[in-house]
C-alpha cells in the first residue's frame, strides 16, 4: 500500500510556482494577485481563507481579503465583484463558500468574470470542462489528478467510482476523469445499495463529508482511494470519509486525512492564479 502524500507534492508544487512568480515579475513586471470574499463568522471558513493567504505571501502572490459581515446585501456583494472584475491587478476571484442563505450564490459566482474564475466554479467554465477544453478547473478535484499523475496513476480504462455529486466535487471530478477516458459511475445520496458500486470500482474518490462512510467491505482488494472529505470528530481528530485504518489495508493507493487531498487545492488555486496572470502578458 503506497500513501498519496499530497502534503509533500504541494509543497514542491508551491516552490515551483515561487519561481514561475519571480520570472513574471522580473520580466514581465506581474505579480499575480488573488481577491477573496469572505462573509460572516464560519470559523472553518476563516481558517481556509488564513491558510490561502499564506500561501499567497509564500509564493509571492498579491492578495487581499474582503472580509463582509453576515448581514451583507446582496447588491453589495455584487458591487464588490464588479470592482474586482474591472481591477487589473486581480487576476483571480475567489468566493469563500456557503453564503449565508440570503444571498443567491449562483448569482454570484456568476457574476465573476470567467477570465479570473480560479475557483473554476462559472458556468462557463464548467461547461469548457465537461467539453475536454482549456479553461479553470475546480482546484479540489484538479489536486486530485495532479496527485493521480504524480504518481503515475493512469485513469484511461479504469472503472472508478465517484461519490458524492456536489458541484464543487463531484460533478467536475467525472468530468476530468471522463476525459482521461476512465468509466466513471458517480453516487450520491439518493443512490441505492451503495457498495455494489464502490465493491466493483478499480478506483474509489468519495468527498461527502461522511465520517468513515467507505469501510474494508466495499472496497475490493488493491483498490485506488482517494478520500476527499475532512471531518473533525468530538474529540477534535480531523478525519475522512473513508475508514483509513482498515481500508489501507486492502488499498493499493490511498491518500490520508489531514496530508492528502486537502494540501493540493490550495496549491492548485495558486497554480490556477498564476495562469491567470500569465494571460496578461497577452492582453
Amino acid at each position: 500500500m503506497i500513501i498519496l502524500d499530497g502534503k509533500a507534492l504541494s509543497s514542491q508544487i508551491k516552490s515551483q510556482i515561487k519561481t514561475q512568480t519571480q520570472e513574471l515579475k522580473t520580466k514581465h513586471n506581474i505579480t499575480p494577485g488573488l481577491a477573496v470574499i469572505l462573509v460572516g463568522d464560519d470559523p472553518a471558513s476563516h481558517t481556509y481563507v488564513k491558510m490561502k493567504e499564506k500561501a499567497c505571501k509564500e509564493v509571492g502572490f498579491y492578495s487581499i481579503v474582503h472580509k463582509m459581515p453576515e448581514s451583507i446585501s446582496q447588491k453589495e456583494i455584487e458591487e464588490t465583484i464588479l470592482m474586482m472584475n474591472e481591477n487589473p491587478n486581480i487576476d483571480g476571484i475567489l468566493v469563500q463558500l456557503p453564503l449565508p442563505s440570503h444571498i443567491d450564490t449562483t448569482r454570484i459566482l456568476e457574476l465573476i468574470d470567467p477570465k479570473k474564475d480560479v475557483d473554476g466554479f462559472h458556468p462557463y467554465n464548467f461547461g469548457r470542462l465537461v467539453q475536454g477544453l482549456d479553461t479553470f478547473a475546480p482546484c479540489t478535484p484538479l489536486g486530485v489528478m495532479e496527485l493521480l499523475d504524480h504518481y503515475k496513476i493512469d485513469p484511461k480504462g479504469l472503472n472508478v467510482c465517484v461519490v458524492g455529486a456536489s458541484n464543487i466535487v463531484g460533478k467536475p471530478m467525472m468530468a476530468l476523469l471522463l476525459n482521461r477516458f476512465a468509466t466513471v459511475d458517480i453516487c450520491h445520496i439518493y443512490t441505492k445499495n451503495l457498495q455494489s458500486h464502490t465493491r466493483e470500482a478499480d478506483m474509489v474518490v468519495v468527498g461527502v463529508g461522511k465520517p468513515n462512510l467507505i469501510t474494508s467491505e466495499m472496497v475490493k482488494e488493491g483498490a485506488i482511494v482517494v478520500d476527499i472529505g475532512i471531518n473533525r470528530l468530538e474529540d477534535g481528530r480531523l478525519v475522512g470519509d473513508v475508514d483509513f485504518e482498515n481500508v489501507s489495508k486492502k488499498a493499493s493507493y490511498i491518500t490520508p486525512v489531514p496530508g492528502g487531498v486537502g494540501p493540493m487545492t490550495i496549491a492548485m488555486l495558486l497554480k490556477n492564479t498564476l495562469k491567470a496572470a500569465r494571460k496578461r502578458i497577452h492582453s
